[in-house]
């Protein structure tokens, strides 16, 4: 303890060096262990966004390509899927439900997905968890909107307001369907998945507005839109589209899945793929590990260089310390003393850098947590530290204290004629 408030205190006599190199340390600590927290809640965010959906269906493609359009709403579907393929598929032995999709418009840059009511009771997220309402109802009329949570709160839109959807994906609209507002009738929960970043309409609105139903025009034009929504009480809301952008398949029983996905990738009436989202999604990981290695690579190396800068800062500073050093051993402190003292001090800096590195790396995940989630769709899980990332402090202290024994070695065979003796 005696050492300690002894190293603590020779450290305050040279606090502007022993603050710099604690600094440095503190941002290597905070970039190793924000890199680790996004690149571990990235594959989190990835895997929980879809679960319990045994195959998705699209246009002949790349797997990762039709994984991302259709589920992540990354890119774009280069074709569609004919509605006769879909409903022929989704009636074969085995299928236990079907989820139609189709992309292709948009609200002020977020996505906006057509389907039916089975998306609200089939799909599933993270642990086979159902979407749930946080206000409102599935869509009942065929000009109503659910919203997604992030959608309702980035854009401050309630029960009963109108949309107006736009044609085109992300921020490019070329053009406005102002002659067919929607009125927002649900608002999901959050799942932390692009759901939350969707609005939701029903399938058959998708043609409607694109002008499908050109009879259903004429008459939203002689009746005020309250009418018109009644008149479409009894309109299927999942009407007959001539393609969809891809589609969801769950079977009664695993033994199903392959045997259908290998008679789709085989299917003669059009090019269609089937892929199954978990084994995709290994394939994507697999890809990026090369970047995941880079990453970590280089914060490891940031903090080796951290840790380095430590040492020639201890190093540099034997040489002003030499007499400091020669007073201890006259009055009684022994070589090991000596040993112990320098060690304690580079054990200091770098637990103090850690400590300031883990506060940086919180209030760096606070501040970019809504960034990360409306520009990437990473949910990030600002809890307590793991045990992993615990292991990476602990690495660190250990590198820190190895560092402090050089120092420590070189002081350690010191004599106290060396401090005394004045070299001109």
């Amino acid at each position: 303890m005696l050492l300690l408030k002894l190293a603590a205190k020779s450290l305050f006599n040279r606090k502007a060096s022993a603050l710099l190199t604690l600094f440095t340390i503190a941002i290597s600590v905070m970039l190793l262990m924000s890199i680790e927290r996004v690149r571990i809640d990235a594959k989190s965010s990835f895997s929980n966004t879809i679960s319990g959906t045994d195959l998705i269906v699209g246009a002949r493609t790349g797997d990762i390509q039709l994984l991302l359009s259709s589920v992540f709403r990354i890119g774009h579907a280069n074709n569609g899927v004919s509605w006769q393929s879909y409903q022929y598929i989704a009636k074969q032995r085995g299928v236990s439900w079907s989820i139609p999709l189709s992309l292709g418009d948009s609200h002020k840059g977020l996505a906006v997905l057509g389907t039916n009511k089975d998306y609200f009771t089939h799909y599933r997220f993270g642990k086979k968890q159902p979407l749930s309402f946080a206000n409102g109802h599935e869509f009942n009329h065929l000009f109503d909107v659910v919203l997604g949570a992030d959608v309702a709160k980035s854009l401050g839109y309630q029960l009963g307001d109108k949309v107006v959807i736009a044609h085109g994906m992300g921020n490019t609209s070329f053009h406005n369907h102002d002659d067919n507002p929607f009125t927002v009738v649900g608002i999901l929960q959050a799942t932390g998945t692009p759901v939350d970043k969707t609005l939701h309409i029903p399938l058959a609105a998708i043609d409607e507005i694109h002008g499908g139903h050109n009879h259903q025009h004429e008459k939203a034009n002689d009746h005020d839109h309250d009418h018109d929504h009644d008149q479409h009480d009894a309109v299927d809301l999942i009407g007959t589209p001539k393609q969809i952008t891809a589609f969801l398949l769950g079977f009664d029983s695993p033994l199903y899945t392959l045997q259908v996905r290998r008679n789709i990738n085989q299917y003669k009436e059009e090019a269609l793929l089937a892929i199954m989202p978990g084994v995709t999604l290994r394939e994507l990981w697999e890809m990026l590990s090369i970047v995941e290695k880079i990453l970590l690579l280089f914060s490891i190396v940031v903090v080796i260089i951290s840790l380095l800068g430590m040492l020639t800062s201890l190093l540099s500073s034997l040489n002003q310390r030499r007499r400091e050093l020669a007073i201890l051993r006259s009055v009684g402190a022994r070589p090991w003393h000596i040993f112990t003292l320098i060690s304690a001090e580079s054990l200091l800096i770098t637990g103090l850098g850690c400590l300031v590195g883990v506060a940086l790396f919180y209030g760096l995940m606070l501040f970019g947590a809504g960034y990360l989630q409306s520009h990437a769709g990473i949910s990030l899980n600002i809890a307590l530290l793991s045990a992993y990332e615990l292991m990476l402090l602990a690495a660190i202290m250990f590198a820190g204290f190895i560092v402090g024994l050089i120092p420590a070695t070189r002081a350690y065979f010191y004599s106290l004629a060396d401090g005394m003796s004045i070299k001109i």
